[in-house]
C-alpha cells in the first residue's frame, strides 16, 4: 500500500502579531510581502525535499535560482546601474528576504541568497569597474552561479598571511594560483570564484574561472545540517589568472575578504531568526492544538513562559541584524552590531528549536510518520542551526570583538 503524504495546513504567523515594521522603511514591509509570497509558493511546497536531500552536486536547486532571479530578488541587493533595484535601503531589504526564505529552507538562503548575492555579490559590486560591471549583472540575472573561498584546511578562523597557504605567483599576463580551499560555499557548481590568497607576501583576492584548466573541485561535504549548501574542496594546481581579474591587490585582500564577511554575519543573524520564527510557530500551533491531562498545551504557565521569553529573544535577534543592516545602508560601519547579530541570531533558533521539539515530545523527534507518512520539520531545524554559530566568524571570535569594543584592545589583544 502507498501512503500518501500528509500536507500540513498553513502555519499562522505569529511574527505579525509580535513584531511591527512600523519604524522601518516602507519599502521593507512591501518586500517583506514579496519574499513571504516567493517563499510561500515556490519553497513551502518543496521544503521537505529540500531540507532532506543528500549532498551531492545534482541536488543543487538551479530552478530555484532560476526562480528567484526570474523574480527579481537578485536585484534587491544591489544599485540601477548593473540591473539592481537602486533601493534607498539595499542591505536591510536583503537580510529581510534572507530571514523569509530561511522560514522555510536555511539552505536555500544560505546558499543561493547569503552565499550568492552577499559573499559573491557585494564582492563583485567592490571590484574594480571592468569586473564589477560584467560579472554582476550576470549573477543578477541567474546566468552565473559565484562562489567565495577564503577558508583553508588549516586557516578558517585564522585567515592571515602566516596561515594561509594559496598562493599566486606573477607570471606573464598575471598570475599562476595554486592551493587547497575548504568549506567552499557553491564551489561544485560554481562559474566563477573570488580567491584570497598570498601575493609576494601579502593577501590578494582574484577573480577565477572556474572552467579553467587545473582547477578541481571535490565531491560535496556530507554534514550535519543545511545540506543545501553544498561545500567542497578545491585545488589550484598552477591555474592562470590574467591580472585584469585581480578584484583586491595585495595588502588589500584580507580587507575585502572581511567587508563581505561582516555583511554576510548579518545575513546570518537573519536566516537564524528565520530558523527561530518558524520553530516558534510550529510550537504555538501544537501547543493550540495538543492537550494533556485535560489541558492544551498552552494552558501551563511552564510553556506560556517559556515561549514569552523566546518571542523576546527572536525579537531582539531580529531588531540587532536590522540595526546592523541600517547601518550599511547608512554607510557606516556595522560592528559591533554586525558581530551582536550574528551571535544573537545563531543563539536563538537553537533555543527556540530546543523547546518546540520538547514541546512537539515523540512528534518533535520525527522526520516522517510511518503511518501515514506526515512529515515533520523540525528535526531538519534543529541539525541546520548549529552551523550558524561556526561558520563566517565563529561566535567566540565574535565576541571578542565586542568585548574589544567594551574593555579596549590594550587589554583584550
Amino acid at each position: 500500500m502507498t501512503i500518501s503524504p500528509v500536507v500540513s495546513p498553513p502555519l499562522r504567523r505569529t511574527a505579525d502579531d509580535l513584531f511591527d515594521d512600523f519604524l522601518l522603511p516602507p519599502e521593507i514591509a512591501s518586500l517583506r510581502r514579496e519574499a513571504r509570497d516567493f517563499a510561500d509558493t515556490v519553497l513551502a511546497p518543496r521544503a521537505v525535499e529540500l531540507n532532506t536531500a543528500e549532498e551531492s552536486k545534482h541536488a543543487f536547486p538551479h530552478d530555484i535560482l532560476r526562480q528567484m532571479a526570474d523574480a527579481g530578488l537578485y536585484e534587491i541587493p544591489y544599485p540601477a546601474d548593473v540591473g539592481g533595484r537602486g533601493l534607498e535601503h539595499p542591505m536591510l531589504a536583503t537580510a529581510t528576504v534572507l530571514e523569509e526564505l530561511a522560514y522555510y529552507s536555511p539552505g536555500i538562503a544560505s546558499a543561493l541568497y547569503d552565499g550568492q548575492a552577499i559573499l559573491v555579490g557585494k564582492t563583485l559590486e567592490s571590484a574594480p569597474a571592468h569586473i564589477r560591471n560584467e560579472y554582476l549583472p550576470l549573477l543578477i540575472r541567474g546566468e552565473i552561479v559565484g562562489s567565495f573561498a577564503t577558508s583553508e584546511p588549516d586557516a578558517s578562523t585564522d585567515l592571515s598571511a602566516q596561515a594561509m597557504k594559496t598562493t599566486a605567483r606573477r607570471v606573464e599576463g598575471g598570475f599562476r594560483l595554486s592551493g587547497q580551499k575548504r568549506w567552499i560555499t557553491n564551489s561544485c557548481v560554481a562559474d566563477i570564484m573570488t580567491v584570497l590568497c598570498v601575493i609576494d607576501g601579502e593577501q590578494a583576492m582574484l577573480l577565477v574561472d572556474m572552467h579553467s584548466d587545473g582547477v578541481h573541485v571535490g565531491d560535496p561535504d556530507r554534514k550535519l545540517g543545511n545540506r543545501l549548501q553544498l561545500t567542497s574542496d578545491v585545488h589550484f594546481d598552477d591555474v592562470f589568472v590574467a591580472s585584469d581579474q585581480m578584484i583586491a591587490v595585495p595588502g588589500k585582500g584580507l580587507s575585502a575578504a572581511l567587508a563581505s564577511l561582516a555583511l554576510g554575519r548579518i545575513g546570518i543573524g537573519a536566516v537564524g531568526v528565520g530558523m527561530a520564527q518558524r520553530s516558534y510557530d510550529l510550537a504555538v500551533s501544537h501547543m493550540r492544538e495538543r492537550s494533556a491531562f485535560g489541558k492544551k498545551l498552552a494552558e501551563f504557565q511552564h510553556w506560556q513562559f517559556r515561549f514569552a521569553e523566546h518571542a523576546i529573544a527572536i525579537e531582539s535577534a531580529r531588531s540587532l541584524y536590522q540595526k546592523a543592516a541600517l547601518k550599511v545602508d547608512a554607510h557606516r560601519l556595522p560592528e559591533p552590531e554586525a558581530a551582536m547579530a550574528k551571535v544573537s541570531g545563531s543563539r536563538v533558533p537553537i533555543d527556540v528549536t530546543r523547546d518546540s521539539i520538547q514541546v512537539h515530545g515523540g512528534y518533535g523527534f520525527l522526520r516522517e510518520l510511518g503511518a501515514d507518512g506526515s512529515s515533520y520539520p523540525l528535526e531538519s531545524i534543529w541539525r541546520d542551526c548549529k552551523i550558524g554559530e561556526i561558520y563566517e566568524g565563529a561566535n567566540e571570535v565574535q565576541l571578542w570583538s565586542i568585548a574589544r569594543v567594551a574593555l579596549g584592545r590594550d587589554l583584550t589583544g
